[in-house]
């Protein structure tokens, strides 16, 4: 009878260990910087490869290395593309994002300040754009 209650609070504690894990985990609303996302694209395609296409603000236009986080912490599928592009709080962006290339509306090109890719094969692409 001793040995279950045993086995029962061990149960209970990992239980617990895992609950709390879960909730530890890092976001992109954790980082420094202001994020804001401002658009979403994801395809309908639910049977092959995934595209997800986010844009978002940042208030610190400086924080290179969090900008890069943000994007590894957004969600992605094996063999799917994950793409987020970012432009400043102050300045404009898009609201809206589209699967074909350039993604937006080519105006909003020269107020991108970088864009960080996943791709089908889980290559990180991070690419810091001039801005002018």
């Amino acid at each position: 009878m001793r040995i279950k209650y045993v086995l029962g609070l061990a149960g209970v504690a990992l239980l617990v260990w895992f609950i709390v894990d879960a909730m530890r985990q890092p976001s992109p609303q954790d980082l420094p910087g202001e994020f804001e996302q401002v658009a979403l694209f994801r395809n309908e395609n639910n049977t092959g490869p995934v595209v997800r296409l986010y844009a978002v603000t940042v208030g610190d236009t400086s924080r290179w290395q969090e900008m890069a986080q943000y994007g590894a912490l957004m969600p992605y599928t094996k063999y799917g593309t994950t793409k987020v592009f970012f432009f400043a709080k102050s300045g404009p962006s898009p609201t809206q994002l589209h699967l074909s290339p350039p993604h937006f509306v080519p105006a909003f090109n020269r107020y991108c300040l970088a864009s960080y890719e996943k791709d089908g094969m889980s290559k990180v692409t991070f690419v810091k754009h001039l801005l002018p």
